[in-house]
């Protein structure tokens, strides 16, 4: 297959566009790596291996990774059910190889490169097949972090750990221990944080688990939600009032930068917009863009916001403002273009999503 590098260009706030024309404009645009992210890959040492790349993010964090280290070699793992995934993926010049993560020969066979992002795991639509969600959360957690011992790792967790709080406090940060919540969803995650940090002590492996909250994608997540909810007339929840919201581009070129903020034993670190976001003034901004009038239920209550200023500390602050984001995900909306159908449930307050 005839491997196309992408272009050189990289996320500036001065090359924002209006709108995205189609979804190839999105994808490109999404995975442009930053100047610091550039910057930074360069510096650090060793090719790098998306496990579980098969996902949303995944493929456009590989593509991002490749754009900012051509010279780099950039590996991608997962199942690929899809194979206009992998052909994807190879097209931008990324090396694909099938793995089941849960296979622990198959996992030793991967090539053992110096940094590794972690990002498969289950949460949605496990009911009926819990314990294949504690599989993939648990025990495949442990036979890559002792595949991959000698590397860095950079994996994936999720605010759910947290516990409920009041955004006026200012948000939960990394000191609050993570939190066993109703729901196996969380419980699990929990397991999968545990996991890598019991296997980071032992081989002191660095490694930095990210607690990653509600990227923005034209197609799916909070903001996309909300105005088609304002679009269709259909009336909006407000008990989880406030959230923080992230462009998936921005997300991507954090997770990219943590490889050379790892610590030993890992540690985690929350990635998402600074922000408190609130639900009422994001479904009020796409009332006024769309010509609708916003129908809520309930009151405000308490949220899972999470304070990102350590974040912010080590890679700066996100390219996208919140108010691009709106005006993106309106015009989106507005003009029909195609979405996921896979809703964030960032309203669940019950741990069963």
């Amino acid at each position: 297959m005839t491997t196309v590098l992408e272009s050189d260009k990289t996320l500036r706030f001065d090359d924002l566009p209006d709108h995205f024309e189609d979804v190839q404009h999105l994808d490109e645009f999404m995975s442009r790596p930053t100047q610091a992210t550039v910057d930074v890959l360069q510096k650090v040492d060793g090719d790098i291996i998306v496990l579980g790349v098969g996902g949303k993010m995944g493929i456009g964090l590989a593509r991002l990774i490749k754009r900012a280290c051509p010279d780099k070699r950039v590996v991608g793992v997962s199942r690929f059910s899809d194979p206009d995934t992998r052909e994807e993926l190879e097209t931008c010049g990324v090396e694909t190889i099938p793995c089941d993560l849960l296979d622990a020969e198959a996992v030793e066979k991967l090539p053992k490169l110096e940094n590794v992002i972690y990002m498969a795991g289950l949460k949605f639509d496990f009911t009926g097949r819990e314990e294949f969600l504690w599989a993939m959360n648990t025990v495949a957690p442990g036979i890559v972090a002792q595949a991959f011992k000698d590397s860095r790792i950079v994996s994936f967790s999720t605010i759910h750990v947290y516990p409920w709080s009041n955004p006026l406090l200012g948000g939960v940060d990394e000191q609050t221990p993570p939190l066993a919540r109703p729901g196996e969803y969380s419980n699990s995650v929990v397991g999968r944080e545990r996991t890598f940090q019991y296997y980071s002590k032992k081989y002191s492996t660095p490694g930095s688990i990210v607690r990653f909250v509600y990227a923005i994608d034209m197609r799916y997540g909070v903001m996309q939600e909300i105005a088609q909810w304002v679009l269709d007339e259909k009336v909006i929840p407000l008990s989880t009032g406030s959230v923080n919201i992230m462009w998936q581009g921005d997300a991507l070129n954090h997770f990219a930068q943590l490889l050379a903020h790892c610590t030993t034993p890992a540690s985690p670190i929350n990635i998402g917009g600074p922000e408190c976001v609130s639900i009422r003034r994001l479904a009020n901004e796409f009332g006024r863009i769309l010509g609708k009038d916003p129908q809520f239920e309930g009151d405000e209550t308490t949220s899972l916001f999470v304070n990102c200023d350590h974040a912010a500390s080590l890679m700066g602050y996100p390219v996208v403002p919140v108010n691009r984001m709106i005006q993106w995900v309106a015009e989106w909306v507005k003009s029909g273009k195609p979405t996921y159908g896979k809703p964030s449930k960032f309203q669940v307050r019950t741990g069963t999503f």
